[in-house]
């Protein structure tokens, strides 16, 4: 009976979680895309930050990434910001 219980409480949780990670997983997007943006500085001011606009653009295009994806969804399941937008961001702070 014990193990009979087990299971069910497996299968049970099993579906629960997808709720719990609906709640969780753009909070955890938000601080990766943020941690992104700090890396994005922190080479932009120890390299030269045109070189990392070209490689940007090189990387999302080799893995056939769109440049502008549409932003609510990126804010749910992306965890690293859009090209366009680390771009402009970079932009923004080496001027």
């Amino acid at each position: 009976m014990s193990e009979v219980s087990n299971y069910a409480a497996l299968v049970l949780f099993s579906l629960t979680i997808p709720m719990f990670s609906f709640v969780i997983e753009p909070i955890s997007n938000a601080f990766s895309r943020k941690h992104e943006f700090e890396a994005d500085a922190f080479a932009a001011k120890h390299t030269n930050a045109d070189d990392l606009v070209s490689s940007l653009v090189k990387l999302y295009r080799d893995n056939a990434s769109t440049l502008t994806p549409d932003r609510l969804y990126s804010a749910f399941h992306d965890s690293h910001p859009s090209a366009s937008i680390r771009i402009n961001h970079l932009k923004e702070t080496t001027q």
